[in-house]
């Protein structure tokens, strides 16, 4: 059934898209110019921020991604990859393909040394917090508004970046198993609290553990509250 639901979803995210959302401005591919160089001078600081989130959002589905893609037959660095450029169009067909797994075995490459640290979840956290702030206090919430009811660009964006936000728990569950956290309290409390708890989690997840080669970790046995 979650498979089919995250199928529903990608197609309904892709026909609302490309058929329904307002269609492009003619400045679309200058403001994307701009927003990818740097150049932001007279670009609504909430639009750069949000364009800038959508970078970070797929390092922080990469921090769990990667780990649960060594346990998957299909290759997760190809949809972490793409989610760079276009978010929840890749990332979700890889919730939709993968395999309900919550073990680790071998050993982590550099690359996932990287991804598990806390370091990084860190860097990631103060990034986030702080294009939060910029785009919260600094935006034109009437001209976002604009831009949401007549910019394709502006408005599939937002849609992407609220969905990334809260499908960040489909990976959790495994993630947390993979490192022997059985609290449901914590999985709640991340799952509750979109992209700010995902950062909290990475910052506080313990390290995973290194297993033998096709060793199989136990999966505790815990019922999720109704």
């Amino acid at each position: 059934m979650s498979r089919i639901g995250f199928w529903l979803v990608w197609i309904g995210f892709v026909t609302y898209a490309f058929f329904l959302a307002p269609p492009d401005r003619p400045d679309t591919f200058d403001l994307i110019k701009h927003l990818a160089t740097g150049q932001i001078a007279g670009i609504n600081p909430l639009i750069v921020a949000l364009f800038n989130l959508m970078g970070i959002l797929p390092m922080l589905y990469s921090c769990l991604l990667l780990i649960d893609g060594r346990m998957q037959k299909i290759p997760a660095w190809l949809f972490a990859t793409a989610s760079f450029a276009v978010g929840a169009f890749a990332i979700v067909p890889y919730l939709a393909l993968r395999e309900p797994n919550g073990t680790f075995s071998g050993k982590k490459t550099w690359w996932l040394k990287v991804l598990d640290s806390r370091w990084l979840g860190l860097a990631l956290a103060i990034t986030t917090l702080g294009l939060l702030f910029y785009g919260i206090s600094q935006g034109d919430w009437t001209d976002f508004g604009e831009q949401w009811r007549s910019s394709r660009f502006t408005h599939v964006m937002s849609l992407d970046f609220c969905l990334l936000s809260v499908l960040f728990p489909a990976l959790l569950r495994d993630d947390m198993t993979r490192r022997e956290l059985t609290d449901d309290r914590l999985f709640w409390a991340v799952a509750l609290l979109p992209l700010l708890g995902a950062i909290v989690y990475l910052v506080l997840r313990p390290p995973l553990q290194e297993q033998p080669e096709n060793a199989v970790s136990p999966q505790p046995n815990y019922r999720t509250s109704p």
